[in-house]
This record gives structure tokens, C-alpha cells and sequence, in this order.
């Protein structure tokens, strides 16, 4: 059976991932296609844990290392679990965060480097890259505005937040944006760079245009 597609989306939260995920399954299951779904950190019952040390507003005081950390080993748990199974099986994946997502927050963001982050990729995810990489990099400021503005309103209906990252300070996420964007120049066979302030249905149509694509010419998935 031939290997499956692996997808990730990637960009500051506020980018638009959650509903252009939504979106594209829509569309790859009209051609029948139905994708698997998983976000990072999350989506195993040890992920999910994870998710509520690193996400909650309440963990405050988590060193840079341990959050790095953190986030491999829920990585690690989504490939044993929920990746590999579906490339083996042929599936296609689509993934909200992978690597790319650690290397700007916390190699950028946190300062850690990309080496660090890119060595520990190497030992815990075995290499596993994917095979498309769609880069939502909206304007700065709106993106930013955004997730704060998503994150108060979460909080108000649930009581619960996931605001930790977003309280952080504007430098700090700078960093990670600029990071995005030397990933993508680094790795322009893998990364499709969707940038500006484009409508909703304007960055779908960038998403499927790259997913046509990479679908149709892929080896592993003819």
C-alpha cells in the first residue's frame, strides 16, 4: 500500500488555521479523500494532558527546556499513535502544528535556537518530516489581536483558558514570526508561504491549489 500524505499547517495562533482546516477536510473528503485530523500539542489522551500543562494560563513557570520538552513528547505520542498508523495505512494526514511550530516558539520566541530544537527532532521523531507545509503568516499585528481577542472571549464563555502563550510579550512573538519566515526560506520545497492580510476564501484557494498539487504529483500518493 503506498504511504499516505502528511500535511501540517503552521503560523501564530490568530493565522486562520483552525477554519482553514476545517476547510480543506471539507474539500478533501468531497473527493473522497477524508482526511485524519490532529492538532499539537493534543489529540492522544496523553497529548491532551500535556496540552493543559503547556496551554493553561495557570502553568506560568515552566523553564524554556521543559516546555521544549513538552512539546516532543506529545509529538512523539501523535506519531506512535495517530501518524504513522495513517501514512502506513495510506491516509492522508493534516496536521494543526508539528516541528515548525517549536522551532518558532520556542527556538525563536524562547531563543533557544533552531539547532536544539532540530536535534531533538531528529532523535524523537526519527526524521519524520511532512510532506506539504502551509504557512499562514497574516500581518503581525492582526494575527496577534486575534488570538488575544479569541482567547478572552474562550474565557468568558468557558471559564477555562488556553492564553498562556498569548500573554506573552509582542517580542516574543515577533521572534517567532521571524523564525516562520526563515523556516520557510530555508525550506521552500516543503513550506508554501501563504502571507498578507488575504480573505478567508483567498487563502483556501492558495491551500488548494499547493494540496492539489503536492496530491496529484506525490509519488506516494499516485
Amino acid at each position: 500500500m503506498p504511504r499516505g500524505v502528511f500535511i501540517t499547517l503552521e503560523g501564530l495562533d490568530g493565522s486562520g488555521k483552525t477554519t482553514q482546516i476545517k476547510r480543506l477536510a471539507a474539500w478533501l473528503t468531497r473527493r473522497g479523500q477524508e482526511p485524519v485530523l490532529l492538532r499539537q500539542p493534543g489529540s492522544t489522551a496523553t497529548g491532551d494532558r500535556i496540552r493543559e500543562i503547556l496551554l493553561t494560563s495557570h502553568s506560568v513557570a515552566i523553564a524554556p527546556m521543559a516546555e521544549m520538552a513538552l512539546m516532543f513528547a506529545d509529538r512523539a505520542q501523535a506519531i506512535a499513535e495517530v501518524i504513522q498508523p495513517a501514512l502506513d495505512a495510506g491516509r492522508i494526514v493534516v496536521c494543526d502544528r508539528f516541528t515548525d511550530s517549536t522551532e518558532a516558539y520556542q527556538g525563536g520566541g524562547r531563543e533557544l535556537g533552531s539547532k536544539v530544537v532540530l536535534d531533538m527532532h531528529r532523535l524523537i521523531c526519527g526524521g519524520l518530516q511532512p510532506d506539504l507545509t502551509l504557512l499562514l503568516l497574516p500581518g503581525f499585528a492582526a494575527s496577534l489581536n486575534r488570538a488575544r481577542r479569541r482567547n478572552d472571549r474562550v474565557e468568558a464563555e468557558t471559564g477555562s483558558s488556553e492564553g498562556r502563550f498569548e500573554s506573552e510579550k509582542d517580542a516574543f512573538f515577533r521572534r517567532a514570526w521571524e523564525k516562520y519566515r526563515e523556516i520557510a526560506a530555508r525550506e521552500p520545497d516543503r513550506v508554501v508561504l501563504i502571507e498578507g492580510d488575504l480573505s478567508i476564501d483567498e487563502v483556501h484557494e492558495q491551500i488548494v491549489e499547493a494540496v492539489s498539487e503536492r496530491i496529484v504529483t506525490s509519488p506516494k500518493s499516485a
